[in-house]
């Protein structure tokens, strides 16, 4: 297929899209393009996801089963894991993991297997696009030699583009539509066709210059939280030795009008992109010979952040005479942010992990993750269900802001709570901050 003859098979809704990856990003992003019009094929290895969707059932909170079921009884969306049907794909969308290694180094193993199934599909005129967030160079170092080892050749047979994902799960204001996407390729080609497919679903497509400036929009978005969460936890930690709140400081700046704003401190960093994405950075920029000093900071300050509560919760527990050991600890939040199911690199897991190592007895409680999923860091824990908030525990450690537990009267419960979210009210007697 042509460049031209690509452009108008998407003005007309009739080319067909492949999602490769059907999780946080690849699930919405899938059906935005079939609620649009578009014939969406959905593509994952884990069965138990096809055999969800193929009953119009969702495994995202967010994601309302009546999306999927529309989507599905239109004949618009087919999930499946038989990836031979990529060939019948104009546009492929990889929105696979790309974590890191035990020793902080990227892991690309998702992003290259998918690549090297790919590369077996590949039919001329296709567009592939990479949407895993990752380091400069991927998509050219990585992505285009494999793709080319079946024989057909960059810009020529086929085109290339990254578009990083911006996805915020639960986020009221912005969704996949609403939340404009960067878009770079190897060539003006490849541009113009994912800038005119992107455009079908969201509000506004953003060209630069390549697939490398394209990858290093979404490091920078992320690194830039990552430093400023590390500075308020740094504060917290400060302030804290000189009797200052830093909640109360921080509602205070954010005040002024001009030139801040409010970032907030936490038990530790949560979510696939910011305890991740700065180091894929890190890694590549020693390819330079460049020491990104700022990233490794923040890095290491956000990571110590879990050694902090777990001194505050042994704190709250010997002001009462109690030892760590042995003693039944309550982490109330396991997802990794408020009010959502996503417990991806949760600090809560970490905590859960210390405190245990510790001689706590811990349980969790998360009204949207009622048993704790298998992860690859923490195997341990996989089945674990969500206990009931009671007052026959010790204490109860406030990981997560949820909605559910700012309605909590804890008063009434009569246990301690060391509070990382700055969401309890009440006695402070009962009451301690991390």
């Amino acid at each position: 297929m042509s460049a031209s003859s690509f452009i108008a098979s998407i003005q007309a809704k009739q080319a067909t899209v492949g999602i490769i990856g059907l999780g946080y990003v690849g699930l919405p992003l899938g059906l935005c393009f079939a609620e649009k019009g578009f014939p969406v094929i959905g593509f994952d290895v884990d069965q138990s996801k096809i055999a969800a969707l193929s009953k119009s059932s969702s495994y995202i909170k967010h994601i309302k089963p009546d999306r999927i079921a529309q989507s599905i009884q239109n004949k618009k969306f087919t999930p499946t894991s038989d990836f031979s049907k990529l060939s019948s794909c104009n546009a492929i969308l990889i929105a696979v993991p790309t974590p890191l290694t035990k020793q902080r180094e990227p892991d690309m193993t998702y992003v290259v297997s998918t690549c090297e199934t790919i590369s077996k599909y590949l039919v001329k005129g296709q567009l592939v696009v990479l949407e895993s967030t990752t380091y400069p160079g991927t998509t050219e170092e990585v992505v285009v030699p494999i793709l080319e080892k079946g024989g057909l050749k960059l810009d020529k047979d086929f085109y290339v583009a990254f578009s990083p994902e911006r996805e915020d799960p639960n986020n009221p204001n912005y969704t996949t539509e609403t939340i404009p996407k960067v878009v770079g390729s190897t060539s003006s080609g490849g541009l113009t066709i994912a800038e005119k497919l992107y455009s079908q679903i969201v509000v506004k497509v953003v060209p630069v210059s390549s697939p490398r400036a394209a990858e290093a929009t979404k490091l920078l978005e992320n690194i830039f939280r990552s430093v400023n969460i590390a500075l308020v936890n740094e504060l917290k930690v400060t302030f804290a030795k000189m009797g200052i709140d830093i909640w109360e400081v921080i509602e205070a700046a954010k005040t002024k009008p001009f030139g801040y704003m409010p970032f907030y401190p936490g038990p530790g960093l949560g979510g696939h992109c910011i305890p991740i994405d700065p180091f894929y950075l890190t890694w590549k920029a020693r390819e330079y010979d460049v020491a990104t000093r700022f990233i490794e900071l923040a890095g290491e300050i956000n990571t110590a952040m879990p050694e902090y509560v777990v001194g505050k919760v042994v704190e709250a527990l010997n002001e009462r005479g109690k030892p760590l050991k042995g003693t039944r600890i309550l982490i109330l939040g396991l997802a990794y942010k408020a009010n959502v199911d996503d417990d991806r690199e949760s600090p809560s897991y970490k905590l859960m992990q210390m405190l245990q190592d510790r001689g706590a007895i811990v349980d969790y409680n998360d009204p949207f993750v009622p048993v704790i999923r298998p992860t690859r860091e923490y195997p341990e824990f996989a089945g674990k269900k969500s206990a009931e908030i009671s007052s026959n525990y010790d204490l109860f450690l406030v990981a997560t802001a949820h909605d559910e537990y700012r309605k909590l009267d804890f008063m009434k419960l009569g246990v301690p709570v060391v509070d990382t979210r700055n969401i309890v009210r009440g006695d402070t007697g009962l009451v301690s901050k991390a």
